[in-house]
């Protein structure tokens, strides 16, 4: 993800979060500024932090979590500039807080919604980074805490802010090509490889018990560890989570469908020679009643 893109994710995705947020809250106090909280520090948690702190006039960062003290760290140091924060290892200690009123989940992706849920429960609104969710049992239990609780809840990915694909979408959806039979989602970009590492011991001070959570317990490797974790099964998605996420959600945006009627894939390790487990080359057919979607990595 660019820069750029990334900028115009944040800008509008974290601006429509706290707006839609703040205006519930100011029901109640229109004086009052949000409280928020982002845990995962890491690249995605970090920026989002910085855009938000920016928001004086929606928000405030109060506190953030993390596993790993060095990240805990630096974004403190960050944030503090600005005003004084909470600094948390556990996110449950922080989601004790009565005074935050929303959360941003930046987590490898199999705590996604189990953190989403944990904060629902606290009565906080919650903006979850994609994917939404580790698989589909998760994404209902997450649409059904949303319902019962209340709260607001967003999963964006910055296609959904960009100027461009807005415009594309509304001259798709107004005829401007005809009746589209066919979108294709394409996902072509190199990677360095991740080669072999052996198991070793956690970072000094990390918390890798809390870090695996609800993921297979096995032991701490670097290959496992800070974005390497896209690829694994375990604590990822491969590469159509992390970054097809995007192709597939413009392509279904653009087609105006939902739920296909079929799906089916096909891929497997036909480039890469290191540790990942998932796909780096993967088809996927999204089969709806008058048109298709062709997903291709590579």
């Amino acid at each position: 993800m660019s820069d750029l893109s990334r900028r115009e994710f944040l800008i509008g995705s974290s601006a429509t979060l706290a707006a839609t947020v703040w205006s519930r809250e100011a029901a109640s106090d229109p004086t009052r500024r949000l409280r928020h909280a982002i845990i995962g520090v890491g690249g995605q948690g970090t920026n989002h932090a910085k855009t938000l702190s920016k928001m004086t006039d929606l928000c405030e960062i109060v506190a953030i979590a993390d596993v790993d003290p060095e990240r805990r760290e630096r974004a403190a140091k960050v944030l503090s500039e600005r005003a004084p924060i909470q600094v948390y290892e556990d996110f449950r200690k922080l989601l004790e807080d009565p005074s935050i009123d929303s959360v941003t989940v930046a987590t490898p992706d199999h705590w996604h919604t189990p953190v989403a849920l944990h904060a629902l429960q606290a009565r906080k609104h919650v903006y979850v980074e994609k994917p939404c969710s580790h698989n589909a049992r998760e994404a209902l239990l997450l649409a059904e805490a949303a319902k019962k609780t209340g709260k607001c809840v967003q999963h964006g990915t910055q296609g959904r802010s960009g100027k461009g694909f807005i415009d594309g979408v509304k001259f798709l959806r107004e005829g401007g090509i005809g009746k589209v039979r066919l979108a294709k989602a394409i996902n072509h970009q190199f990677r360095e490889p991740i080669g072999r590492e052996p198991d070793s011991d956690p970072p000094p001070g990390v918390n890798y018990d809390l870090w695996l959570g609800p993921a297979l317990k096995r032991p701490f490797s670097k290959n496992r560890w800070h974005y390497n974790w896209h690829w694994w099964w375990d604590t990822g998605t491969g590469d159509i989570g992390n970054d097809g996420v995007h192709q597939v959600d413009q392509a279904r945006w653009g087609l105006g469908v939902r739920l296909p009627k079929a799906v089916s894939s096909s891929g497997g390790q036909l480039f890469y020679d290191d540790d990942h487990e998932t796909p780096d080359t993967q088809i996927v057919t999204y089969e709806y009643d008058d048109c298709y979607l062709v997903y291709e990595m590579r």
